[in-house]
């Protein structure tokens, strides 16, 4: 029985890494992409991002998501692409916990992406200190015009 739960985990595992790397196909286009190493490591963070909020999580997880969403980004390149989403994956985890889950997953990576891109000029820092902490204490503060497509609340 142990041998079986173990061989479980293990194929659980491959399909993760699988799922994550079939995204090159897509990101490729982009000058971007990773490889089963930088996949494992992400998702060893993942598992650590889950840990430290508290959370749960059923299915794929989130990497596949702001893998698409960010792959394109003019501030995401080879050399910081890994770094970048190991950040934005850590990131995506907290503020779905400060927004107290009122935000669907696709409505905080669009919230995300666009700051991203744009206020934030690629400053993880940024994004994650100042647009989504004002996002998110508007969010917990009542404000429900975000629901099913959220409004830009921090300007």
């Amino acid at each position: 029985m142990d041998e079986f739960k173990f061989l479980s985990i293990l194929g659980e595992g491959q399909y993760q890494i699988e799922k994550v790397t079939d995204c090159n196909q897509y990101s490729q286009k982009f000058g971007v992409s990773l490889t089963e190493k930088d996949a494992l490591m992400l998702l060893e963070a993942r598992k650590n991002s889950l840990k430290e909020q508290e959370r749960i999580e059923f299915g794929g997880g989130i990497l596949p998501k702001l893998i698409f969403a960010f792959c394109d980004s003019p501030f995401i390149y080879q050399d910081n692409y890994v770094d970048t989403l190991e950040s934005l994956q850590d990131i995506f985890y907290l503020y779905k916990n400060e927004s107290l889950d009122e935000l669907t997953d696709d409505e905080l990576i669009e919230y995300m992406k666009k700051h991203f891109d744009n206020d934030c000029q690629g400053s993880l820092e940024y994004l994650e200190d100042t647009c989504l902490e004002d996002f998110a204490r508007s969010i917990r503060e009542g404000t429900r015009g975000f629901i099913g497509k959220y409004e830009d609340l921090g300007e």
